[in-house]
């Protein structure tokens, strides 16, 4: 390649990139036996076509040569709209594309040219799916989505980042803290949805830890009371309890890397230690029917009421606990965070995350998180046993059980 001229290669990506969109159109209007502008041969031209432009005429000619290939595709686009009304005009912007893409090669933007052609024949070729996920997916979820992206994009990076009144409560981080805790959650449904509880109950239990781990281990205990077979379920809401702990891992990388990395190890191992012990668990009674659906995650979690409502929750927490912290001390952070584990952990700990090594010292923290994970995991111990009752709901109560003494080990090396 170093003993061609410059403008050879260029002409050559640009021959490439324009090649592989001619070859997907050609393809199209073969299998279709319908009118499509261009093909093969025609959208390697206009990719040449727009790198001469660019190479002689600075900014006039290409601007112009865009205006004249805009105007061809604008016929292009009526003579199939006079043969058929429901025409698409997807192949008269992938020749402006393509035209674009020999200009920007020549300016030397190589990796924006090849990113667009990539992009524009995966949207070609995956033209089937994304019609089908269209029909899929209710339009409240996309307002929610957007909403969402509200939150995320527009008004987080407006948001003051600094410290307000005695408990320095920084609205930056309490709104970011937000943004983390449902954008985890949300992986977790847009998984589940994709998956649309195919793949049976112990997936599902483990796509919902990701969620919720309390809210997972309340449905299937609640489902457990119908069905027979207890460890089936007490399999998958220990794996449940075992994702929580990842979660936990990366909510804190997020906010506080000294503290995710105390705690990345027996997190970790918890977490691969629940969710192999779960499986192992879901696999001695009977085997689940083929066509099982078990969905867990009911509700979309990028709800805007539920993001304001956590936020408040999280900046509460955070002065309760630093209160609990200059006043008590750290016997009275210890039982604090057994109380919390109650409930809710996500605001307990990302409000610790913010205080580690700064109002609280990290070693309080970290035993701290250990002992707010653990209480969590006996009180859905304890919601299993209400729920599910019988065989299942003790099942899950001696294994949630158990998980929160091993959870409780790292005491001992703090």
């Amino acid at each position: 390649m170093s003993l061609l001229p410059e403008d050879a290669v260029k002409l050559a990506i640009v021959l490439g990139l324009s090649l592989l969109v001619g070859f997907e159109r050609e393809e199209q209007k073969l299998e279709n036996g319908t009118y499509r502008f261009g093909g093969v041969r025609t959208f390697p031209l206009l990719g040449l076509t727009g790198y001469a432009l660019a190479l002689v005429g600075g900014d006039v000619l290409p601007a112009a040569g865009l205006i004249v290939v805009g105007a061809l595709m604008f016929l292009s686009y009526r003579h199939k709209l006079s043969a058929s009304n429901e025409a698409g005009v997807t192949t008269e912007v992938s020749g402006l594309t393509i035209y674009v893409v020999g200009a920007l090669v020549c300016r030397g933007y190589i990796w924006v040219s090849c990113t667009l052609v990539i992009v524009s024949l995966l949207l070609l070729e995956l033209k089937s799916a994304l019609e089908s996920l269209t029909r899929k997916v209710p339009a409240a979820e996309i307002t929610t989505l957007a909403k969402f992206l509200l939150l995320a994009v527009v008004i987080l990076p407006i948001v003051p980042n600094q410290a307000y009144t005695e408990f320095d409560l920084n609205p930056f981080k309490v709104v970011l803290a937000v943004v983390a805790v449902s954008g985890v959650s949300y992986a977790s449904y847009v998984l589940e949805r994709i998956d649309q509880g195919r793949s049976g109950i112990f997936l599902s239990g483990v796509l919902g830890g990701a969620y919720s781990s309390t809210v997972t281990t309340i449905v299937l205990s609640e489902r457990c009371r119908e069905d027979k077979r207890p460890e089936l379920y007490a399999g998958s809401i220990l794996a449940a309890s075992g994702v929580m702990y990842a979660r936990i891992l990366i909510l804190l990388a997020f906010f506080n890397l000294s503290l995710a990395g105390a705690v990345a190890v027996p997190f970790a191992a918890l977490a691969l230690g629940a969710v192999a012990a779960g499986w192992w668990f879901s696999t001695r009674g009977k085997a689940p029917p083929k066509s099982e659906r078990a969905a867990v995650v009911r509700r979309n979690p990028l709800q805007l009421e539920a993001a304001v409502a956590f936020a408040i929750v999280l900046t509460v927490v955070l002065v309760l606990t630093q209160l609990v912290t200059t006043h008590l001390g750290k016997s009275g952070t210890y039982a604090f965070a057994a109380v919390v584990g109650v409930s809710d952990v996500d605001p307990f700990i990302l409000g610790l995350a913010q205080t580690a090594g700064k109002l609280t010292p990290l070693q309080v923290a970290v035993a701290s998180v250990v002992i707010a994970a653990a209480s969590n995991n006996l009180i859905k111990g304890v919601y299993a046993l209400i729920f599910a009752k019988a065989r299942g709901g003790r099942l899950a109560l001696g294994a949630l059980t158990g998980l929160a003494l091993l959870g409780l080990v790292p005491l001992f090396f703090l």
